[in-house]
């Protein structure tokens, strides 16, 4: 059984300028005492083609982490642009937001990010370079996380259980979720990457086994459904 679950992942300030800081609200239940700190780390994909190009954006280290529902934003420094091939800069790319204990990754979340230019644009000319970044604007597609458990030994005698992911498994090679994800997206809109237009988006809700989430946990999850959902409503 994981002794921390995260309950919610609010992405903050989004849309925002590209070289603005990350956001992430995240609420996450501890159901046992732990004897070390939780790690978050926000790692950016720079490019699909090259995993040299990824950026660590921030790692912290949150504890002593009290039993039960815990919430805190996690922020982290906008991608060096320097370390992004310059055809890589605009379009489609990964965010993930990881948590480990004593070094052992158990939970990922990797968001779509679109990178689009905001003013208009000569297609036969294309994107001036180089780029003014002022005038790029990050837009993360929270409305479809990508999250994945990871088992771990949590004590010294605890034996781990099967991973489980939701919204799309790892492929048979063992591919990483960025991957996997940037391959998934080739040949797609961004209508479709994130949900169309006719209700068929799904809620950002990330579930948990019985056993894992307390009864307070649980109606927090469903009280950040309905709010999302209040909030859609009221933007239609």
């Amino acid at each position: 059984m994981a002794l921390v679950s995260v309950v919610n992942m609010a992405v903050l300030d989004n849309p925002a300028p590209f070289l603005s800081p990350f956001s992430f609200e995240i609420t996450f239940e501890c159901l046992q005492p732990l004897t070390d700190d939780l790690e978050w780390k926000v790692l950016y994909v720079g490019s699909a083609e090259d995993t040299s190009h990824d950026q660590v954006l921030d790692e912290i280290l949150v504890g002593p982490i009290p039993v039960g529902i815990n919430k805190f934003v996690l922020q982290a420094d906008a991608p060096d642009i320097s370390q992004i091939p310059e055809g890589d800069v605009l379009g489609v790319t990964v965010v993930l937001v990881t948590c480990s204990y004593r070094e052992k990754e158990f939970v990922r979340v990797g968001y779509y990010v679109n990178n689009e230019y905001t003013e208009p644009v000569d297609e036969e000319k294309g994107v001036p370079m180089p780029l003014d970044m002022s005038k790029v604007r990050r837009v993360v597609l929270s409305e479809k996380p990508r999250v994945t458990r990871f088992p771990i030994q949590w004590g010294d005698k605890e034996e781990p259980q099967q991973t489980t992911q939701e919204s799309a498994p790892q492929d048979e090679q063992g591919q990483s979720m960025e991957g996997q994800m940037l391959e998934d997206a080739k040949g797609m809109t961004l209508g479709e990457i994130g949900g169309d237009e006719d209700g068929n988006e799904d809620d950002a809700v990330f579930e948990e086994e019985e056993d894992d989430v307390s009864v307070e946990g649980k109606d927090m999850m469903m009280e950040d459904v309905m709010m999302g959902n209040a909030v859609s409503a009221a933007m239609e």
